[in-house]
């Protein structure tokens, strides 16, 4: 007899996501807004993704179960 399904957090879905081989992906926080004072090495540093940080991915993969 199966289990009941687990519900994925809404919120942790839309800021996680897996590569083909298994790693989490976030954002870089810091680039939303107030853009002008933030000299523009930072900005260049804060683009794109990076891995979540191996600490953190057990408490994200329980977030996001069948992900």
């Amino acid at each position: 007899m199966a289990g009941m399904k687990l519900k994925s957090h809404s919120g942790a879905r839309k800021r996680f996501r897996r590569t083909g081989s298994g790693k989490l992906m976030r954002r870089k926080a810091g680039r939303r807004h107030i853009l002008t004072s933030k000299h523009r090495d930072r900005k260049r540093r804060l683009k794109g993704a990076s891995t979540v940080d191996p600490t953190m991915t057990l408490s994200v993969r329980r977030l996001l179960p069948y992900n």
